[in-house]
């Protein structure tokens, strides 16, 4: 990764957030355009409708996310021209982002500020005003449905048998954990061969390989990728620039991450027995 990444932070994206008079916060997508680095406002468009059929595709109302802020300037000589412009929500930002080009900087730090660091569970409802543990599985549940999109858009790069898919989701780990398998992973967090590593994630530890996950898959199906080995290193690559990002914005490693006392299983066990009281 570039040096210039030093240049770029959350204030970076801090500095162009709105506020509306109901307190909601956005980004117009304007300013938004000259931040990543787009030097055509089409090339932009671009991304922003790709990331309006991603919302679509999402179950999402695309005008709650991308809502019409176009306007009438004047251009001199009295004469004025209608300038295309959106209202852009924080997971609008989120979904342009991932739609960016990974090899920009200002790209890397933007999908971890409406991503890992900053709220990437803006996809689930009210998250901020969930406990550690809903956070917890309701991360989880949208791990469960994006791990699916993975292994579809792996089996179309190659990826087609299950000692095959291990080995790539083991490539995606060592990117982002630093070289440790899903095995020493177990290790490091006291598991069994038999338990899953994601029940036993905290919020945050969740988001990095949500993160991972989404990214992987974009870049997939993006650059089309063919090869059970250039799907193996994709998962690499994608996993390493997570953990590279997260290392520049100060973030704590994810083996460095505490293990929760409780399996998401327990917890969920715990839910529907207080339901039965």
């Amino acid at each position: 990764m570039s040096e210039n990444l030093n240049s770029y932070s959350e204030q970076t994206f801090e500095n162009i957030k709105h506020i509306n008079e109901e307190g909601q916060e956005y980004w117009l997508a304007r300013e938004l355009q000259v931040i990543l680095e787009y030097k055509q406002w089409r090339r932009f468009v671009d991304s922003i409708e790709r990331a309006k059929m991603a919302c679509k595709n999402s179950g999402y109302n695309i005008e709650d996310h991308f809502a019409d802020a176009g306007k009438m300037v004047a251009i001199g000589s009295g004469a004025k021209r209608f300038i295309e412009d959106y209202m852009l929500s924080r997971y609008a930002c989120y979904l342009i982002v991932m739609n960016g080009d990974p090899r920009k900087d200002v790209i890397a730090v933007g999908q971890t500020y409406f991503a890992i660091k900053t709220r990437q569970q803006e996809l689930i409802d009210n998250y901020e005003e969930l406990t550690e543990d809903e956070k917890r599985i309701a991360i989880r549940s949208e791990m469960k449905r994006h791990n699916a999109a993975l292994a579809d858009a792996a089996h179309n790069a190659g990826v087609t048998e299950p000692i095959d898919y291990a080995i790539f989701q083991n490539y995606g780990y060592m990117g982002l954990y630093g070289g440790l398998k899903a095995r020493d992973i177990k290790e490091r967090k006291g598991l069994m061969k038999s338990q899953d590593i994601l029940d036993h994630m905290g919020s945050t530890e969740l988001a990095a390989n949500l993160f991972r996950a989404t990214q992987t898959e974009e870049k997939l199906r993006h650059d089309e990728i063919q090869g059970k080995e250039a799907a193996n290193q994709t998962h690499f690559d994608v996993g390493k620039k997570v953990r590279q990002t997260i290392k520049e914005l100060g973030g704590t490693m994810p083996e460095d991450l505490p293990t929760p006392e409780k399996s998401i299983k327990e917890i969920e066990r715990e839910q529907e027995k207080n339901k039965l009281k």
